[in-house]
């Protein structure tokens, strides 16, 4: 009997081995091949790039349509003021800035009003989309497109919700109040809706890491590198979640995620597919597909579409505290999208949108971290209890760590051959340090953050957990 049960989990082992092998193979290759299409991509791209420098014929043009630029703000006193004035001071020729308070517990209400002047509008917002109770709207006396909500907490979506039923213009872009664009972020990103007004319904740009960059006037003034490992591993998952898989996944038409820190919407469409979902932590992300699924139900040739070079600058957690909670939400808002919208998958109407770009996130971003966590597990009792040969275990973390080297440093290459934002070599030098060391111990403890976040779903957890900031300019220090 015991002989039996031995020889039944030997066998369920190396069939386990071999799925997990598999699958190993599988995601790498997917992975390279987004890569290598990004990479392309960005080839033709670069090619163009000196063309769309000039942006002085934007500044008079009567084709550019106006923006309403969103920042919901809960709790960000360290960084709204700088933030806020970044956005004020955007090259766009007609824009206005919406500051969405949350229902803040801290300062970030008291200091915009400081800050700015603002006294407390007698106009109403208007109700296009239901939200928490609006508290008040403070205006600017002086003309300064600066407009002020401050409402009852009812989280982020609700927030860009109540923002959007503010918004005076067609375009709406969504940012984060703890974020600093770039002076013509705004131009860069709406260059596909001049170029495609009537199909194009949502354009995203690039998110990088503000740590250990030097900032002034709501503006990153010397682009360095963090000292801190920490980011600088991040900063490479960055460029090699943005350089690769979303301009790959744009150039199919299937792009599933446009960061909630810059995206910029038509705000019809949004109107139309009911806004901002308010029970997922994953709104940006289900928003798209939500507005794909309508779009092609409706029969409509639209276009969502990544914009490499419009940058917005972001500050990324320094602890593995923050780290775990913020790559435990993403996950669990992964997971709800792809659970949400499950009905897509496999289904012709929907086109590269079911065969392709969301069975991709439910295989490899859903469930993916749970099959590789149990993978070097059982790799890991194998081997202590001689089910397994060390030398084929040794191979197989080889393979994998190889490949994750290359992965990143094509993503580091990708950045030199489009942004070009690090100017010096030695900051290239340091991210391709990153991508190597970042394959042993970093990228198994996400794998574990996010295995867990498939529990936490099961659990019924809801909650966003605290993102601690210290600030522009408090960063690590920068080399």
């Amino acid at each position: 009997m015991n002989f039996n049960f031995s020889v039944e989990i030997l066998r369920f082992s190396n069939e386990f081995e071999r799925v997990v092998l598999v699958y190993f193979f599988a995601l790498n290759f997917t992975y390279f091949f987004l890569m290598l299409i990004g990479f392309f991509e960005l080839l033709k791209y670069g090619a163009e790039l000196d063309e769309r420098e000039d942006f002085g014929a934007l500044n008079s043009s009567e084709l550019v349509p106006p923006v309403s630029v969103l920042a919901p703000a809960y709790n960000e006193a360290a960084t709204v003021i700088e933030s806020v004035k970044a956005m004020l001071a955007l090259s766009y020729p007609e824009f206005e800035v919406v500051v969405i308070n949350d229902g803040s517990k801290d300062e970030t209400l008291d200091l915009l009003i400081q800050e700015f002047n603002l006294y407390r509008s007698s106009r109403p917002a208007n109700q296009d989309l239901p939200t928490k109770p609006i508290r008040g709207v403070y205006r600017s006396p002086g003309g300064l497109p600066l407009v002020v909500i401050d409402k009852e907490n009812g989280g982020k979506a609700d927030a860009l919700n109540a923002g959007i039923c503010s918004a005076r213009y067609p375009l709406v872009c969504a940012v984060d109040s703890d974020s600093l664009l770039e002076e013509t972020a705004l131009k860069r990103v709406v260059l596909p809706f001049l170029r495609d007004p009537e199909q194009v319904l949502a354009v995203g740009g690039i998110v990088r890491i503000a740590n250990g960059c030097s900032t002034s006037g709501g503006r990153v003034t010397e682009v360095a590198l963090s000292s801190s490992w920490l980011v600088r591993f991040q900063v490479v998952e960055y460029l090699r979640a943005f350089l690769g898989g979303r301009v790959a996944f744009s150039t199919f038409n299937c792009l599933l995620v446009i960061s909630g820190a810059f995206g910029l919407f038509r705000k019809s469409a949004v109107i139309a597919v009911g806004g901002y979902n308010t029970s997922t932590v994953g709104e940006d992300m289900e928003l798209i597909v939500r507005i794909h699924r309508w779009a092609r139900q409706q029969k409509k040739e639209y276009r969502v579409v990544f914009q490499p070079d419009p940058i917005c600058w972001t500050e990324v957690p320094e602890s593995l505290r923050v780290l775990k909670r913020q790559r435990n939400r993403w996950q669990r808002g992964t997971i709800e999208t792809v659970w949400e919208h499950k009905s897509i998958l496999f289904r012709p109407v929907f086109g590269l949108l079911g065969w392709i770009a969301l069975p991709y996130f439910a295989i490899f971003e859903g469930i993916g971290p749970v099959i590789e966590l149990i993978g070097y597990v059982l790799t890991a009792v194998g081997v202590s209890l001689g089910l397994f040969q060390p030398r084929i275990a040794l191979l197989f973390f080889i393979c994998a760590v190889v490949n994750g080297i290359v992965l990143s440093v094509s993503a580091v290459i990708l950045e030199e051959l489009s942004t070009k934002r690090y100017p010096k070599v030695a900051h290239m030098v340091w991210l391709v340090i990153a991508s190597i060391f970042e394959n042993f111990g970093y990228r198994q403890l996400t794998t574990l953050w996010r295995a867990q976040a498939l529990w936490d779903i099961l659990k019924g957890k809801k909650c966003w957990g605290v993102m601690e900031r210290k600030g522009f300019g408090q960063a690590a220090a920068a080399q």
